[in-house]
């Protein structure tokens, strides 16, 4: 068996699997933000003679929610819970499960999983960005996570879309899209989808979908405003990579096709002819279990 566990901002997700990337078993868990980084650890402490429950695993992989050193396991920087900055992860796993401990950001974790075990499988380069709390991505090629100068790499959230500073996270990350809808509650009070998110206090983009299903010209527009945005952005990594196929993940890669047709459909405005019509543009198909899938195949 193999290990892999998957570190976020909001959850925490130890899975027991093959090498194949096979879930058998698995614990889910919500992180509490106030107890930092000793309070997953704890958790983490806590969940896994659970799970192992007399079993023994070779390897374990992990997948982390920020910048980590992937050769040492050392975490560079903490950006959503306090207490992992330079924090030796690897080495405190390892000495917790006695076994070998493999780790990288959890968008490059993602990404191998999509690759080898889910829309990927079949291309390569595959580049993968996951529209979630925020924007990461990840470049997979023949099979292994292209990496840069350490701390990270294919940050795609923190392309610039213009001279002032606007990100792709700033326009395209979940809460960047709750407070566009939440702004329509103010200029278009009348639309579906301000009705809708009217209840919300967060977490607004997940009716974006249901609007869009029922006709909504607002929320309509506002998904055509967002697939410009990331087409623009993404147009970088075509012209930089030219991979062969992107691949939409998060919570926002929910709204599903019309997405998807969207992105596909701007980006022909944004790529030199040369490349003409761009790489495949696909939905992945793991879901919460890109991190984890990718987590075994990594270890």
């Amino acid at each position: 068996m193999i290990l892999g566990i998957e570190i976020g901002g909001t959850k925490l997700q130890l899975v027991l699997g093959d090498a194949a990337g096979k879930i058998c078993e698995r614990r889910k868990l919500a992180v509490d933000r106030e107890r930092g980084a000793a309070g997953i650890r704890e958790q983490i402490e806590r969940a896994l003679p659970e799970l192992l429950h007399g079993r023994t695993c070779l390897k374990a992989g992990v997948g982390f929610g920020g910048p980590v050193d992937w050769k040492t396991g050392r975490i560079c920087r903490s950006h959503q819970i306090e207490g992992w900055s330079e924090f030796d992860l690897g080495g405190w796993l390892g000495r917790l499960t006695g076994v070998p401990v493999v780790m990288d950001n959890d968008a490059n974790v993602a990404a191998l999983g999509e690759a080898l075990c889910g829309a990927g499988v079949g291309f390569s380069p595959a580049f993968y960005v996951t529209l979630g709390s925020g924007v990461g991505g990840g470049l997979v090629v023949d099979g292994k996570v292209y990496h840069g100068a350490k701390p990270g790499e294919s940050e795609i959230g923190h392309v610039r879309l213009d001279r002032d500073g606007t990100t792709v996270e700033s326009r395209c990350s979940g809460w960047a899209v709750d407070a566009r809808i939440r702004g329509l509650k103010t200029t278009h009070p009348e639309s579906l989808l301000a009705r809708l998110a009217d209840r919300e206090a967060g977490g607004e983009a997940r009716h974006l979908a249901s609007a869009c299903q029922q006709g909504d010209l607002a929320a309509r527009k506002l998904l055509q405003e967002i697939a410009d945005d990331l087409a623009f952005g993404l147009s970088h990594v075509v012209h930089l990579f030219h991979p062969e196929i992107i691949i939409l993940g998060g919570g926002l890669s929910s709204v599903g096709e019309p997405l998807r047709n969207a992105v596909e459909t701007a980006m022909g405005r944004f790529v030199m002819d040369a490349f003409a019509p761009g790489p495949r543009i696909a939905l992945a198909s793991l879901g919460e279990d890109a991190v984890p899938v990718g987590a075994l195949k990594l270890a």
